[in-house]
């Protein structure tokens, strides 16, 4: 007991300015959900500098122009693509490094490195972009509403009824959590800012290239099981998350979380998406999943739960609830690292 009032004293004498020459890296996770949970992705400031995943995404779209040409082979391509992964991968792992050690010898460099890790933590962005999507169903409407959930899914919003806004605010939520959250924590803890770096540039690897259509079927193969290999630990541990966030929620069922996620979490296209969407389909009683359009055309998906599929923003409301006690256990969870680390 006394190990975790020595960590706690460390943790309220770096919020009160007494600031240590060093901190452990447990502490300076804790101190980064806290950045993440209060000050979020100040939109002000990206419209004068960019976001970091902006500069990530800056070298793969130039790859892409220059290696991804439509009169190459599907081989050509394929390796192509392995190589851009490669490069973007490896610079963005050399960068973390550099950054870590650089950081090592200075005085308080560990404030530098909370930063960077409340950065690459999408949990509050991800919580309003859902809040602001529900909100406009309420106040505009379905017009509202599409306008909204357009920032947060790539599937046409033009397609989606009142029901289909609210099912893919849920299903953003729910499958961001694993990969806007828990992915990029659980690198940082393992491999420290190279780990978190690099897992950043493989998802957006993923979600720039990794399509199944003509143009990136084989240049973008590379980036995508690159992308499952990544999160296929993360989204597990993000489903188990969930179930135990649904015992602590009142609104949700915990006992339909765990048998849903293990029902019907390979139904889902991704070997990995699906346990945290099912997990969370089965804490709210409801159904996710099922056909939706995107730009290129429509994909016949499965249902996911045994509840209602047509949602409404109170669902919307529920799923917030979930998945904010879902970053508190998260948040405890590094609280208790730390008091170990402590020992």
């Amino acid at each position: 007991m006394g190990e975790i009032w020595s960590f706690l004293e460390a943790f309220l004498k770096a919020l009160s300015g007494s600031l240590p020459a060093d901190l452990p890296r447990a502490l300076i996770l804790t101190l980064a959900l806290l950045f993440d949970a209060t000050i979020g992705d100040p939109r002000w400031f990206y419209r004068i500098v960019p976001h970091p995943v902006v500069w990530i995404g800056a070298p793969i779209r130039f790859l892409d122009r220059r290696l991804n040409r439509p009169n190459r082979t599907s081989r050509d391509r394929l390796i192509r693509g392995a190589v851009t992964v490669a490069v973007v991968v490896g610079a963005a792992t050399g960068i973390g490094y550099l950054i870590q050690e650089g950081l090592e010898p200075l005085r308080q460099g560990w404030i530098v490195e909370l930063i960077i890790v409340g950065v690459f933590i999408a949990g509050r962005s991800l919580h309003d972009h859902v809040r602001r999507v529900g909100k406009a169903l309420r106040k505009d409407g379905l017009d509202g509403g599409r306008r909204e959930i357009a920032h947060i899914v790539s599937r046409d919003p033009k397609s989606l009824d009142r029901h289909g806004v609210a099912r893919s605010a849920i299903e953003s939520l729910s499958e961001n959590f694993s990969d806007g959250v828990v992915a990029p924590l659980a690198f940082y803890v393992l491999f420290g800012l190279p780990g978190l770096l690099a897992y950043k540039a493989i998802n957006t690897l993923d979600s720039m290239i990794a399509y199944k259509n003509e143009t990136y079927k084989d240049f973008g193969f590379v980036a995508a099981r690159l992308d499952d290999a990544a999160n296929f630990f993360p989204a597990r541990i993000s489903g188990a998350i969930i179930c135990l966030a649904a015992a602590l929620t009142p609104t949700a069922y915990p006992i339909g979380a765990v048998r849903i996620m293990f029902r019907d979490a390979m139904k889902h296209k991704s070997p990995n998406s699906g346990w945290p969407e099912a997990a969370f389909a089965g804490a709210l009683n409801i159904a996710l999943g099922g056909p939706r359009t995107y730009p290129g055309g429509q994909v016949v998906g499965v249902w996911i739960g045994d509840g209602r599929a047509r949602l409404e923003p109170r669902d919307i409301d529920r799923a917030r609830a979930l998945y904010l006690i879902a970053n508190g256990l998260i948040f405890f969870a590094a609280l208790v690292w730390g008091s170990l680390t402590a020992v």
